[in-house]
C-alpha cells in the first residue's frame, strides 16, 4: 500500500501539476514551483530529488487515476468480452484525450515511456494485470478458448499498442476521430473473434 503523501507534498505536486500544464516542460523549474507553493526549493527537494523525479509524480497522478478507472472496469460484473472491449477503448480514449486536452501533460507522459522511467515501467506492468485478469476471467468462464494463454495476452497488448502508445499517437495526430475510432473497432472485433474460435 502507497504511503499517504504529506500536505506539503500535496500541495507541491497541485502547484507542479499547473506549472507544467501552463507551461511545459522546457520552462518547468523547481524553483518557480517552490515560488508558486510559498516555500524554497529545498523543501521541495526533501520530496522530490531532482525535476525529473518532480515531473514524473505529475505524471504518476494522472497514470495512477487511469489505473483506478480500468480497474473499476475490470472488476465488474460485466461478461469478460465486454469488459475486454470496454478496457481497450478506456485506455485509447484516455490517453488521446490527454494529447488533445493537456498537451503539455501528455509530452511529459511521452518522455517518460520514451525513456523507460520506473513510473512508465509500473504503469505497464498494473495494465497490463488487468488486461491479465480479464482475459483469464474469459477463459474461466469459456468466453475466451485461446491455444496458449501468454500469446492471447501478447497479441491483445500488441495489437492495441499503436492506439495507446504515446509516440504512435503523436504521429497519427492529425488523422481524423472518426477514421480512428473504425480502425480500433474493427481491430477489437478480430481480437475477440480470435480469443473466442481459439485461433491464438
Amino acid at each position: 500500500m502507497a504511503t499517504p503523501r504529506e500536505p506539503s507534498e500535496m500541495r507541491i505536486l497541485s502547484v507542479a501539476g499547473e506549472h507544467l500544464r501552463q507551461h511545459g516542460l522546457r520552462r518547468f523549474t523547481v524553483v518557480a514551483v517552490a515560488e508558486e507553493a510559498g516555500m524554497t526549493h529545498a523543501n521541495v527537494y526533501r520530496y522530490f530529488p531532482s525535476r525529473t523525479a518532480l515531473i514524473d509524480a505529475v505524471v504518476d497522478v494522472w497514470l495512477k487515476a487511469t489505473e483506478r478507472s480500468l480497474a473499476d472496469i475490470a472488476d465488474g460484473p460485466d461478461p469478460a468480452d465486454d469488459k475486454l472491449e470496454r478496457l481497450i477503448l478506456a485506455l485509447a480514449k484516455a490517453n488521446r484525450d490527454l494529447l488533445h486536452d493537456e498537451p503539455h501533460l501528455f509530452a511529459a507522459l511521452s518522455q517518460a515511456v520514451a525513456k523507460r522511467h520506473a513510473i512508465s515501467r509500473r504503469n505497464r506492468t498494473r495494465v497490463r494485470a488487468l488486461f491479465e485478469r480479464v482475459i483469464d476471467e474469459g477463459i474461466a468462464t469459456g468466453a475466451f478458448e485461446p491455444r496458449d494463454r501468454d500469446r492471447a495476452i501478447a497479441f491483445v497488448i500488441d495489437a492495441t499498442h499503436r492506439f495507446i502508445h504515446p509516440a504512435s499517437l503523436e504521429l497519427e495526430a492529425d488523422v481524423p476521430q472518426a477514421s480512428i475510432d473504425a480502425r480500433l473497432a474493427t481491430l477489437i472485433r478480430v481480437a475477440l473473434r480470435a480469443l473466442a474460435a481459439g485461433v491464438i
